[in-house]
């Protein structure tokens, strides 16, 4: 007998799922996709959404609200580019998702694999915090050009520019939490 038979809520959809969690399992799912909790709890908190456009929306408002110190704990949610094991813990599906965004750049020569490193260790050296980029159907070339030119960034503006890389990251994710196509 279907579960909505027996007076049980019926999910018809991951975004009924989501909607349907307990306020911490809710949480735990939206860290998947941005590691600053206080991102993740308050997109629980928001809950109910109609649709993933209102969770974009939301993510958006909520992401651009928070402060430097939540920017920095979604950016050490990520491996650095290149590597598989981001400085904070990551659920198996993050890493996975992680994996998959790097997938172009880790198909690349050993030298341009290699310089990526070297201007990882470089940007992290200059600004505190490692390289973020929305790597998603980037070839390590053209990850290797963005870290160049972003190096030439004042600090304040690269904070900016990481975080807006950040988002998109969060909205890719989100979209595969819900199993958008």
């Amino acid at each position: 007998m279907s579960s909505w038979l027996c007076g049980e809520p019926r999910v018809d959809t991951e975004l009924d799922r989501l909607n349907s969690l307990s306020p911490a399992d809710a949480q735990a799912e939206f860290l998947k996709c941005c590691g600053a909790t206080r991102w993740a709890k308050r997109m629980s908190e928001a809950r109910p959404f109609v649709d993933l456009e209102e969770v974009s929306s939301k993510a958006d408002a909520i992401w651009w609200s928070l402060n430097k110190e939540d920017w920095l704990e979604a950016f050490r949610a990520h491996p650095k580019i290149g590597e598989r094991k981001a400085a904070a813990t990551q659920s198996h599906q993050a890493a996975n998702w992680s994996a998959q965004e790097q997938s172009q750049a880790q198909q690349a020569a050993d030298e341009i694999k290699a310089a990526v490193a070297e201007g990882n260790y470089v940007y992290e050296d200059r600004f505190g915090f490692i390289f973020i980029i929305c790597a998603s159907g980037k070839s390590a070339s053209e990850i290797l050009t963005a870290l160049r030119q972003r190096l030439a960034n004042d600090a304040e503006t690269e904070l900016r520019v990481a975080a807006e890389e950040q988002r998109k990251i969060t909205l890719l994710r989100l979209e595969k939490l819900l199993q958008v196509d």
